[in-house]
């Protein structure tokens, strides 16, 4: 199949338009019809549905539109892997992990990875959807579990539970519950049920609210837990790492804990040379042995 077809039939395809997939690729609109038309006859197929309001993929458009994005991916890591092979660390690093670890871990410490690798550029996308890493929607992933896709390689970086926690401020005025039959008298805030989020956390969500919690507060994540935490509004289920970053929260039942929840770096294997993810796995281990040592400290106090 003739490759230079497929290139301008992959940019029709997401451009939608034969003319503006000519001004992308500099081509006239009658040089990329003439090689629509000529993949369309190797083919023996249509491709697209032609409108007055531009081009539409057929079903067997689809299938090698689907093709000629898994090659698009494919040839954009084989060129990050030769970059990576010649450069220093620089350039974009598509980096992926959930909103909570995302906003409340991960933001504040990257001034220590930019002081050290200041023409880095981090794509941060926080979401709790697994990004596909093998085709190339990310270079890294953190997540809360460990990565099912092949062909990754992957680290444990640490383990964590899920705790309840509240403000002094929210203490003094409502009282400290003793025991979990005390949280009927107070407000929960907390992950909703339905939304993703680590099991562990969600079995013990759904273990505090089998105690008649007259008041609850749901949100789509941590961070926002955390804000209406820190606001006095109530208690939280939240994660024990952020309590580095705010130590004036108090732990409340501490023997009411999660189980233990694995946090896990992955990339693809065709990255392991990679200069740019070999300085950002470092940089993430550095911050997990400091987060470590700082914990202990406090603990020893």
């Amino acid at each position: 199949m003739d490759w230079d077809k497929l290139r301008i039939f992959h940019a029709v395809a997401d451009a939608g338009s034969l003319t503006h997939a000519g001004d992308k690729l500099n081509l006239s609109q009658s040089a990329v019809s003439r090689q629509i038309r000529g993949l369309e006859e190797q083919l023996n197929t249509n491709l697209f549905h032609r409108h007055a309001r531009g081009l539409i993929l057929t079903e067997q458009g689809e299938l090698l539109f689907d093709a000629t994005v898994a090659m698009s991916k494919r040839l954009d890591t084989a060129a990050a892997r030769i970059r990576d092979s010649e450069e220093e660390v620089f350039g974009e690093l598509r980096v992926t992990t959930t909103t909570g670890f995302g906003t409340l871990w991960l933001a504040p410490r990257l001034p220590k990875l930019y002081e050290k690798y200041p023409d880095l550029k981090v794509d941060l996308m926080l979401e709790e959807r697994v990004l596909d890493l093998p085709m190339r929607e990310a270079d890294v992933a953190i997540r809360m579990k460990e990565p099912s896709q092949a062909d990754l390689v992957r680290k444990k970086l640490m383990m964590i539970k899920m705790c309840m926690y509240a403000s002094p401020a929210y203490l003094a005025a409502n009282g400290t519950p003793q025991r979990l039959e005390d949280m009927s008298d107070h407000r929960l805030i907390c992950q909703n049920t339905d939304s993703n989020q680590v099991h562990a956390g969600l079995n013990l969500i759904q273990q505090l609210m089998m105690h008649d919690v007259r008041s609850m507060l749901t949100v789509n994540n941590y961070f926002g837990v955390l804000q209406a935490v820190i606001n006095n509004l109530g208690i939280g289920v939240l994660p024990d790492y952020l309590i580095q970053d705010f130590p004036d929260l108090v732990q409340v039942l501490p023997e009411t804990e999660s189980a233990d929840v694995p946090v896990f770096l992955a990339y693809p294997e065709e990255l392991r040379a990679s200069k740019r993810v070999a300085a950002f796995k470092d940089f993430v281990q550095d911050e997990i042995i400091t987060h470590r040592k700082l914990l202990r400290e406090k603990e020893s106090h």
